[in-house]
């Protein structure tokens, strides 16, 4: 039998993944007959047979036959592909970076096991358990390999440390390091909050009201939540995250399936945001869960959406785990927003049609003008309080239409980021200077409205881009200027704070970012324009 034909008939994996009886009433002819099948490729073909690599290929072949978002996760991928999404990993707790070959300390992360012990920003990783591991061309995955580790286990790491001649030791007692999906959160005109998350993780709700709590308290009375390129991720989570919105009783979103019965989730009336202004900012990249987010706001005219058609993604995956330690991640439910909309795109045209249609979007115009959105009239719908129109059948339609940014880089812009000498650059001008701008500048404050990034570092760059066989013009190092100043200042700021400093100073020329700035400063007339259309 070809390997096509495996891939068709391989319903028996089924049976090696849940109880039998769970699926005895889909015992076929077509499942004994492949595993017939099986056996006589098991017992006379003429070669040996891979039996694991043939099913796991078969498993793979099948799921993409089913939809775009059913996948198969091998067991050695499972644990680092949740890692994001459990909130958490367990290891040393750095932030590092492979600097000229060696292992460069970005910053402990706060509370962990290596800011307990004494590591800082600057050290040098050397040696790990005994083992040198600088000048030897060690991976990313290298690092990762040898740091991570089972929380409790210890490991002896030796850094180099500016000013210090010996090598210094530290005993590390690995611990759960926690992976942060609030990417920022900060003030804005004293009273807008801002708080930009990347993905919905177990501990996103945590994260979100801590944030918001101290945002509060510094008085802020409305919110710009930034969705933009945040993928997804838990269901129960993204329904939490609408439910601090919404008043008690109203729909957040509902699902269902041929074998998952019909699901209704509502407010609580518990959410701490019920009065605030709410603008959410979205974009071709949000997806699946912070649709869900800004479906239930919009149906509900609860608050504006702002920015592109988001992705589309509308059919939600249960992992289901097989005796290998490997995953299905299979969609068994389609959700919908409360409206009814269902908003995923199609997919019958198969798994590459459904990938290029982002980019038939953007060759279309629709990243830049509104009108070149063609939506049937079947797809529409009347939201829940005002009645106003919106759209399903392939994303969130905003209410504000914001158009992607397409000002011009520089060819020499371009290489500098994408070959990573921008970030070699600025890691060893902090490393260098890490004394002076911490004395310069003691809060962020005072380092956003007084450092410039000068024509001396600006010709740093540029020397130091030639170093790395990155050529240029004149006129193009001129025109590159203005974004090489706002890039190096936010990636400063970034390793002497955090990231919601690196967001304060971006998002001054983020287009999305102003037009919210915009919306909220004037917030009854976007009101009135936006939420009671009829």
């Amino acid at each position: 039998m070809c390997r096509l034909g495996l891939i068709r008939y391989l319903v028996i994996v089924i049976l090696f993944v849940v109880p039998v009886k769970l699926f005895s009433q889909y015992l076929t002819e077509d499942i004994f007959k492949f595993s017939r099948a099986l056996g006589y490729i098991s017992s006379y073909y003429v070669d040996s047979v891979d039996s694991k690599h043939l099913v796991e290929d078969a498993i793979i072949n099948i799921l993409k036959e089913l939809d775009p978002h059913s996948v198969y996760i091998p067991a050695d991928e499972v644990k680092e592909m949740n890692e994001p999404l459990e909130g958490n990993f367990e290891g040393i707790g750095v932030q590092f970076n492979i600097l000229n070959d060696t292992i460069y300390v970005i910053s402990p992360i706060s509370g962990g096991p290596s800011e307990k012990v004494g590591i800082r920003a600057g050290d040098r990783i050397v040696e790990i358990d005994g083992e040198n591991v600088a000048m030897i061309e060690i991976t990313t995955q290298g690092v990762r390999d040898r740091l991570l580790g089972e929380k409790g286990t210890k490991v002896n790491v030796g850094v180099r440390r500016k000013g210090v001649d010996e090598i210094l030791y530290f005993n590390i007692i690995r611990d759960k390091i926690p992976i942060y999906s609030v990417d920022a959160a900060y003030l804005v005109d004293d009273d807008i909050a801002y708080i930009k998350i990347n993905r919905f993780a177990m501990t996103t709700i945590d994260e979100f009201l801590e944030k918001l709590n101290l945002l509060k308290q510094k008085g802020a009375k409305s919110i710009i939540l930034d969705l933009r390129g945040n993928g997804g991720g838990y269901l129960d989570k993204a329904i939490d995250l609408a439910d601090q919105f919404l008043e008690k009783g109203q729909m957040i979103v509902y699902t269902k399936g041929l074998q998952s019965p019909k699901a209704e989730s509502y407010a609580t009336g518990n959410g701490v945001c019920k009065g605030e202004k709410i603008l959410i900012l979205i974009d071709e990249g949000s997806a699946s869960a912070s649709e869900i987010v800004s479906g239930a706001v919009q149906d509900w005219d609860r608050g504006i959406v702002v920015g592109r058609r988001s992705f589309g993604k509308g059919l939600v995956q249960k992992p289901m785990f097989l005796p290998d330690g490997s995953m299905m991640r299979l969609t068994v439910a389609r959700y919908y927003t409360p409206t009814g909309r269902l908003i995923q795109k199609p997919y019958e045209n198969g798994k590459e049609e459904y990938e290029r249609e982002l980019f038939d979007r953007y060759e279309h115009g629709e990243f830049l003008n509104e009108d070149s959105i063609d939506l049937p009239d079947s797809l529409k719908y009347k939201t829940l309080t005002n009645k106003r129109i919106v759209y399903g059948g392939g994303g969130i339609m905003p209410d504000i239409f914001v158009p992607l940014d397409t000002t011009p880089v520089t060819d020499l812009y371009s290489k500098v980021i994408r070959q990573g000498v921008l970030n070699s650059f600025v890691l060893e001008y902090i490393d260098e200077n890490r004394k002076v701008l911490k004395s310069n500048y003691s809060t962020f404050d005072i380092y956003n409205e007084r450092f410039v990034v000068n024509e001396k570092i600006l010709n740093d760059l540029l020397e130091y881009s030639k170093e790395n066989d990155i050529e240029s013009t004149p006129e193009e190092f001129e025109k590159s200027k203005k974004d090489f100043r706002l890039i190096i200042k936010a990636l400063i700021a970034r390793d002497l704070w955090d990231m919601s400093e690196y967001f304060q100073i971006v998002n001054a020329r983020d287009k999305g970012f102003k037009k919210a700035l915009e919306i909220m400063r004037n917030w009854e007339q976007y009101q009135k324009q936006v939420l009671n259309a009829q």
